[in-house]
């Protein structure tokens, strides 16, 4: 259970500036567990700023290590084009498009995601096309020379935190398995990965070898690299194709 002298400064001054009610009415809500950023109202992201509420899910500190990941593979390439799959806030699209020169599209299922990931991009005062798109049954156009995705990957039934009971189930859960966002992604690279691409992915720690199997299926000689997140669990997959 949280209280106000729990919080660290940082995040103790940021609610105090930026909660609009009463500040016992958010020491309530953090007793129930609500999430802190979504009193704040927004995370610092790989040096961005990216405003969340419970219509997106919470940037973590995991995601930002995939980006530095990423800006250091890709920065090393000739890289023109990209596109972020189920972008949610934006925060990944974002980010990679402050630190990298290229063209990023973005998409995401949910309408309201959209509008948060949008006015993100314009307040960090980067261009991205978004766009909405179911991935598990929409077709995708353009060409890419890579995919990155932090898709829904928790199996249903699976512990997850109690913070998480706010946030969108839809950007969370995925089928009993876990793996059908990462075997559709895969499956639709083949149409729109450039010769030589690079799908990236953020990945549950139990799922990389399942989904190794998947990529090696399509992609049979392509280099795949499983690395950990700061808590030693495996997190991240590059898939060079």
């Amino acid at each position: 259970m949280k209280h106000l002298n729990k919080i660290g400064v940082s995040e103790l001054k940021a609610l105090k500036e930026n909660y609009k009610g009463d500040i016992k009415e958010a020491e309530e809500l953090l007793k129930k567990n609500y999430p802190i950023q979504y009193l704040i109202g927004y995370v610092e992201f790989y040096n961005c700023k990216i405003n969340v509420n419970e219509d997106v899910l919470i940037p973590r500190f995991e995601t930002e290590y995939l980006v530095e990941k990423a800006i250091h593979l890709l920065k090393g390439k000739e890289i023109k084009s990209g596109i972020d799959l189920c972008t949610g806030s934006g925060a990944i699209a974002i980010a990679l498009k402050k630190n990298l020169n290229t063209k990023i599209d973005a998409c995401d299922i949910s309408d309201k995601a959209l509008e948060i990931a949008q006015k993100n991009a314009l307040e960090n005062n980067v261009q991205i096309n978004f766009f909405k798109k179911n991935i598990l049954n929409d077709s995708l156009e353009g060409k890419y020379d890579f995919i990155i995705s932090n898709p829904p990957y928790v199996k249903k039934g699976e512990y997850t935190s109690e913070e998480t009971a706010y946030e969108p189930n839809i950007a969370l859960f995925a089928d009993e398995t876990g793996l059908i966002f990462y075997k559709k992604i895969i499956e639709l690279s083949k149409k729109i990965l450039n010769p030589h691409g690079i799908i990236i992915f953020e990945i549950g720690d139990t799922l990389s070898e399942e989904i190794k199997k998947i990529a090696l299926s399509i992609y049979p000689k392509a280099t795949i690299t499983i690395q950990k997140d700061y808590n030693n669990f495996n997190r991240f997959m590059f898939i060079e194709t």
